[in-house]
Protein backbone atom coordinates (compact mmCIF):
# COMPACT_ATOMS: atom_id res chain seq x y z
CA UNK A 1 0.00 0.00 0.00
CA UNK A 2 1.06 3.48 -0.66
CA UNK A 3 2.31 5.54 2.18
CA UNK A 4 0.85 8.75 3.07
CA UNK A 5 3.47 11.12 3.50
CA UNK A 6 3.62 14.20 5.55
CA UNK A 7 3.89 16.11 2.09
CA UNK A 8 0.49 14.48 1.35
CA UNK A 9 -0.91 16.12 4.65
CA UNK A 10 0.29 19.34 3.81
CA UNK A 11 -1.72 19.07 0.66
CA UNK A 12 -4.94 18.10 1.72
CA UNK A 13 -4.93 20.66 4.73
CA UNK A 14 -4.10 23.65 2.08
CA UNK A 15 -7.23 21.74 -0.25
CA UNK A 16 -8.93 22.22 3.14
CA UNK A 17 -8.20 25.82 3.44
CA UNK A 18 -8.77 27.08 0.50
CA UNK A 19 -12.30 25.13 0.35
CA UNK A 20 -12.90 27.05 3.59
CA UNK A 21 -11.81 30.30 2.51
CA UNK A 22 -13.76 30.01 -0.96
CA UNK A 23 -16.70 29.02 1.11
CA UNK A 24 -16.59 32.17 3.39
CA UNK A 25 -15.94 34.49 0.60
CA UNK A 26 -18.63 33.56 -1.51
CA UNK A 27 -21.01 33.40 1.40
CA UNK A 28 -19.91 37.27 1.85
CA UNK A 29 -20.26 37.93 -1.90
CA UNK A 30 -23.78 36.50 -1.19
CA UNK A 31 -24.67 38.38 1.23
CA UNK A 32 -24.66 41.66 -0.62
CA UNK A 33 -24.63 45.14 0.83
CA UNK A 34 -25.66 46.22 3.71
CA UNK A 35 -27.38 49.48 5.24
CA UNK A 36 -24.69 51.51 7.25
CA UNK A 37 -26.76 54.22 7.75
CA UNK A 38 -27.25 55.36 11.65
CA UNK A 39 -30.54 57.33 11.25
CA UNK A 40 -32.66 57.98 13.85
CA UNK A 41 -36.07 57.35 13.82
CA UNK A 42 -37.30 58.80 17.47
CA UNK A 43 -40.51 60.25 17.33
CA UNK A 44 -41.41 58.39 13.61
CA UNK A 45 -44.16 55.76 13.27
CA UNK A 46 -43.75 52.89 11.18
CA UNK A 47 -45.95 50.64 9.53
CA UNK A 48 -44.49 47.01 8.29
CA UNK A 49 -46.52 44.59 6.54
CA UNK A 50 -46.21 40.89 7.36
CA UNK A 51 -43.96 41.63 10.47
CA UNK A 52 -44.04 38.39 11.92
CA UNK A 53 -41.44 36.48 10.13
CA UNK A 54 -38.58 36.57 7.46
CA UNK A 55 -36.72 39.61 6.23
CA UNK A 56 -40.64 41.68 7.66
CA UNK A 57 -39.42 40.56 10.93
CA UNK A 58 -35.35 41.64 10.53
CA UNK A 59 -36.90 45.30 8.94
CA UNK A 60 -39.47 45.73 12.38
CA UNK A 61 -36.51 45.14 14.68
CA UNK A 62 -34.07 47.21 12.95
CA UNK A 63 -36.68 50.45 12.72
CA UNK A 64 -37.47 49.72 16.68
CA UNK A 65 -33.57 49.74 17.07
CA UNK A 66 -33.69 53.60 15.79
CA UNK A 67 -36.05 54.18 18.08
CA UNK A 68 -39.28 54.33 16.12
CA UNK A 69 -42.96 53.77 17.07
CA UNK A 70 -43.48 50.25 14.89
CA UNK A 71 -47.02 48.54 13.55
CA UNK A 72 -46.79 45.30 13.15
CA UNK A 73 -49.38 44.73 10.40
CA UNK A 74 -49.69 41.11 10.53
CA UNK A 75 -52.49 38.09 9.70
CA UNK A 76 -51.43 36.26 12.45
CA UNK A 77 -51.40 37.84 15.80
CA UNK A 78 -50.57 35.26 17.77
CA UNK A 79 -46.89 34.95 15.89
CA UNK A 80 -47.14 38.49 15.30
CA UNK A 81 -47.04 38.86 19.21
CA UNK A 82 -44.26 36.42 19.98
CA UNK A 83 -42.13 38.55 17.33
CA UNK A 84 -42.99 41.75 18.76
CA UNK A 85 -41.95 40.24 22.10
CA UNK A 86 -38.59 39.38 20.90
CA UNK A 87 -38.09 42.58 19.11
CA UNK A 88 -38.99 44.98 22.22
CA UNK A 89 -36.65 42.45 24.53
CA UNK A 90 -33.72 42.78 21.45
CA UNK A 91 -34.08 46.02 21.23
CA UNK A 92 -35.42 47.71 24.45
CA UNK A 93 -38.10 49.66 22.86
CA UNK A 94 -41.20 49.29 24.25
CA UNK A 95 -43.30 50.78 21.85
CA UNK A 96 -44.05 48.15 19.52
CA UNK A 97 -47.48 46.97 18.68
CA UNK A 98 -49.75 44.44 16.36
CA UNK A 99 -52.50 45.30 14.34
CA UNK A 100 -54.81 42.77 12.37
CA UNK A 101 -54.15 43.14 8.57
CA UNK A 102 -55.67 40.34 6.31
CA UNK A 103 -54.47 41.36 2.99
CA UNK A 104 -56.50 39.24 0.90
CA UNK A 105 -59.76 40.83 2.68
CA UNK A 106 -60.13 44.20 1.32
CA UNK A 107 -62.64 44.90 3.99
CA UNK A 108 -59.62 44.12 6.67
CA UNK A 109 -57.38 46.49 4.92
CA UNK A 110 -60.66 49.31 5.36
CA UNK A 111 -60.40 48.35 8.64
CA UNK A 112 -56.63 48.52 9.78
CA UNK A 113 -56.74 51.71 8.12
CA UNK A 114 -59.44 53.28 9.52
CA UNK A 115 -58.31 52.08 13.25
CA UNK A 116 -54.87 53.57 12.15
CA UNK A 117 -55.87 56.77 11.22
CA UNK A 118 -58.53 57.03 14.09
CA UNK A 119 -55.95 56.50 16.50
CA UNK A 120 -52.66 57.38 15.06
CA UNK A 121 -50.67 60.48 15.08
CA UNK A 122 -48.77 60.23 12.09
CA UNK A 123 -47.51 58.20 9.01
CA UNK A 124 -43.82 58.31 8.43
CA UNK A 125 -42.35 55.03 6.78
CA UNK A 126 -45.23 52.54 5.29
CA UNK A 127 -43.10 49.43 4.41
CA UNK A 128 -45.56 47.02 2.15
CA UNK A 129 -43.64 43.68 2.54
CA UNK A 130 -46.14 40.82 2.86
CA UNK A 131 -46.02 38.29 -0.23
CA UNK A 132 -47.36 34.79 -1.05
CA UNK A 133 -45.51 32.73 -3.46
CA UNK A 134 -46.67 30.18 -5.82
CA UNK A 135 -49.66 29.28 -3.16
CA UNK A 136 -52.44 27.02 -4.31
CA UNK A 137 -55.39 28.16 -6.34
CA UNK A 138 -57.16 30.07 -3.46
CA UNK A 139 -59.96 32.85 -4.37
CA UNK A 140 -60.84 35.42 -1.64
CA UNK A 141 -63.90 36.87 -0.39
CA UNK A 142 -63.65 39.71 -3.09
CA UNK A 143 -63.26 37.01 -5.48
CA UNK A 144 -59.31 37.52 -6.94
CA UNK A 145 -57.14 35.32 -6.81
CA UNK A 146 -54.72 34.78 -3.41
CA UNK A 147 -51.40 35.77 -5.27
CA UNK A 148 -53.30 39.29 -6.70
CA UNK A 149 -54.84 39.83 -3.79
CA UNK A 150 -52.06 40.10 -1.24
CA UNK A 151 -49.25 41.08 -3.48
CA UNK A 152 -51.01 44.16 -5.19
CA UNK A 153 -54.66 44.82 -4.67
CA UNK A 154 -53.87 44.59 -0.93
CA UNK A 155 -51.18 46.92 -0.60
CA UNK A 156 -52.23 49.10 -3.29
CA UNK A 157 -55.52 49.59 -1.41
CA UNK A 158 -53.71 49.86 1.68
CA UNK A 159 -51.35 52.56 0.50
CA UNK A 160 -54.38 54.51 -1.32
CA UNK A 161 -56.10 54.63 2.11
CA UNK A 162 -53.02 55.76 4.59
CA UNK A 163 -51.77 58.56 1.63
CA UNK A 164 -53.71 61.57 3.75
CA UNK A 165 -51.68 60.68 6.85
CA UNK A 166 -48.39 59.85 4.14
CA UNK A 167 -48.59 63.89 3.19
CA UNK A 168 -49.69 64.95 6.94
CA UNK A 169 -46.25 63.34 7.80
CA UNK A 170 -44.19 64.16 4.88
CA UNK A 171 -41.15 63.95 3.91
CA UNK A 172 -42.48 60.78 4.20
CA UNK A 173 -41.68 57.47 2.39
CA UNK A 174 -43.50 54.00 1.15
CA UNK A 175 -41.48 51.32 0.69
CA UNK A 176 -42.52 48.58 -1.61
CA UNK A 177 -40.98 44.69 -1.78
CA UNK A 178 -41.35 43.97 -5.28
CA UNK A 179 -45.02 45.89 -5.71
CA UNK A 180 -46.02 48.28 -8.50
CA UNK A 181 -47.50 51.58 -6.07
CA UNK A 182 -45.98 54.87 -6.62
CA UNK A 183 -46.93 58.43 -5.72
CA UNK A 184 -44.65 61.55 -6.00
CA UNK A 185 -44.87 65.03 -6.10
CA UNK A 186 -46.93 65.27 -2.37
CA UNK A 187 -44.11 64.85 -0.08
CA UNK A 188 -43.82 60.95 -0.22
CA UNK A 189 -41.56 59.26 -1.89
CA UNK A 190 -41.80 55.63 -2.73
CA UNK A 191 -39.31 53.17 -3.62
CA UNK A 192 -39.70 49.38 -5.25
CA UNK A 193 -37.03 46.75 -4.70
CA UNK A 194 -36.10 43.25 -5.61
CA UNK A 195 -34.17 42.00 -1.92
CA UNK A 196 -33.01 38.64 -2.91
CA UNK A 197 -33.73 35.20 -2.59
CA UNK A 198 -34.00 34.49 1.28
CA UNK A 199 -34.12 31.69 3.79
CA UNK A 200 -38.21 32.35 5.03
CA UNK A 201 -41.23 30.93 5.04
CA UNK A 202 -42.41 32.58 1.43
CA UNK A 203 -41.22 29.24 -0.28
CA UNK A 204 -43.35 26.93 1.83
CA UNK A 205 -46.35 26.27 -0.67
CA UNK A 206 -43.72 25.42 -2.97
CA UNK A 207 -42.11 22.83 -0.26
CA UNK A 208 -45.95 21.70 0.11
CA UNK A 209 -45.81 20.86 -4.04
CA UNK A 210 -42.40 19.27 -3.78
CA UNK A 211 -41.46 17.90 -0.49
CA UNK A 212 -38.64 16.06 -2.04
CA UNK A 213 -37.26 19.82 -2.45
CA UNK A 214 -36.86 20.59 1.37
CA UNK A 215 -34.06 17.81 1.43
CA UNK A 216 -32.51 18.68 -2.51
CA UNK A 217 -32.47 21.99 -1.36
CA UNK A 218 -31.30 22.42 1.76
CA UNK A 219 -27.87 22.65 1.21
CA UNK A 220 -27.69 25.20 -1.60
CA UNK A 221 -30.18 27.36 0.16
CA UNK A 222 -27.23 27.37 2.77
CA UNK A 223 -25.07 27.97 0.31
CA UNK A 224 -26.70 30.43 -1.75
CA UNK A 225 -29.67 32.02 -0.19
CA UNK A 226 -29.46 34.92 1.90
CA UNK A 227 -30.78 35.13 5.41
CA UNK A 228 -33.55 36.88 6.48
CA UNK A 229 -31.44 40.09 7.94
CA UNK A 230 -29.31 39.98 4.69
CA UNK A 231 -32.73 40.19 2.68
CA UNK A 232 -33.79 43.08 5.07
CA UNK A 233 -31.34 45.59 4.19
CA UNK A 234 -32.69 46.66 0.89
CA UNK A 235 -35.86 47.61 2.87
CA UNK A 236 -34.22 48.90 5.32
CA UNK A 237 -31.92 51.19 3.09
CA UNK A 238 -34.93 52.59 1.04
CA UNK A 239 -37.06 53.41 4.43
CA UNK A 240 -33.63 55.35 6.31
CA UNK A 241 -31.07 56.21 3.71
CA UNK A 242 -30.04 59.86 3.91
CA UNK A 243 -31.28 62.28 0.83
CA UNK A 244 -33.18 59.23 -0.74
CA UNK A 245 -36.20 61.50 -1.70
CA UNK A 246 -34.26 62.63 -4.98
CA UNK A 247 -34.87 58.67 -5.87
CA UNK A 248 -38.71 58.94 -5.25
CA UNK A 249 -40.03 56.09 -7.67
CA UNK A 250 -36.58 54.07 -8.66
CA UNK A 251 -36.30 50.82 -8.40
CA UNK A 252 -33.50 49.09 -5.86
CA UNK A 253 -32.01 45.35 -7.13
CA UNK A 254 -28.21 44.43 -6.90
CA UNK A 255 -24.51 46.73 -7.27
CA UNK A 256 -24.27 47.46 -10.71
CA UNK A 257 -20.89 46.54 -10.27
CA UNK A 258 -21.56 42.78 -9.96
CA UNK A 259 -23.53 42.19 -12.59
CA UNK A 260 -20.97 40.26 -14.76
CA UNK A 261 -19.47 38.30 -11.92
CA UNK A 262 -22.33 35.81 -12.58
CA UNK A 263 -24.90 35.54 -14.66
CA UNK A 264 -27.28 34.00 -12.58
CA UNK A 265 -26.64 36.54 -9.50
CA UNK A 266 -28.84 39.91 -11.33
CA UNK A 267 -31.56 37.67 -11.17
CA UNK A 268 -31.61 36.83 -7.46
CA UNK A 269 -29.35 39.43 -5.10
CA UNK A 270 -30.23 42.87 -4.58
CA UNK A 271 -26.92 44.91 -2.57
CA UNK A 272 -29.08 48.04 -1.84
CA UNK A 273 -28.51 49.64 -5.48
CA UNK A 274 -30.41 51.43 -8.10
CA UNK A 275 -30.90 49.37 -10.65
CA UNK A 276 -33.33 50.03 -14.17
CA UNK A 277 -36.40 48.10 -14.16
CA UNK A 278 -37.73 45.94 -16.61
CA UNK A 279 -38.82 47.78 -19.66
CA UNK A 280 -42.60 46.56 -18.82
CA UNK A 281 -42.20 48.83 -15.66
CA UNK A 282 -41.04 52.28 -17.73
CA UNK A 283 -44.42 52.21 -19.74
CA UNK A 284 -46.28 55.05 -18.47
CA UNK A 285 -49.43 54.11 -20.40
CA UNK A 286 -49.12 50.28 -18.95
CA UNK A 287 -48.99 51.75 -15.27
CA UNK A 288 -51.75 54.18 -15.99
CA UNK A 289 -53.98 51.59 -16.99
CA UNK A 290 -52.50 49.03 -14.27
CA UNK A 291 -53.44 51.92 -11.85
CA UNK A 292 -56.69 52.51 -13.22
CA UNK A 293 -57.89 48.64 -13.40
CA UNK A 294 -56.55 48.22 -9.65
CA UNK A 295 -58.74 51.50 -8.08
CA UNK A 296 -61.61 49.98 -9.82
CA UNK A 297 -60.97 46.35 -8.34
CA UNK A 298 -60.73 47.23 -4.97
CA UNK A 299 -63.57 50.14 -5.35
CA UNK A 300 -61.71 53.36 -4.79
CA UNK A 301 -63.81 56.53 -5.96
CA UNK A 302 -60.47 58.41 -6.44
CA UNK A 303 -57.60 57.69 -8.57
CA UNK A 304 -55.44 60.33 -7.58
Amino acid sequence: MDRVTSSDGVNYGAVLALAAISFMLLRKWIAGGVCKSCARLDGKTVVITGANTGIGRETARDMAHRGARVIMACRDLTRAESTAEYIRRSTGNGNVVIRHLNLASLYSVREFAKEFIATEERLDILINNAGVMMCPKWITEDGFETQLAVNHLGHFLLTNLLLGMLKRSSPSRVVNVSSVAHVGGTGVSSYCLHPGVIRTELNRHILLWYPMLKTILSLPSMLLMKTPWQGAQTSIYCAVIEGLERKSGCYFRMAAQLKALFELRPLLYSDCAEKHPAPEGEDDAVARRLWEESAQLVGLNNLH
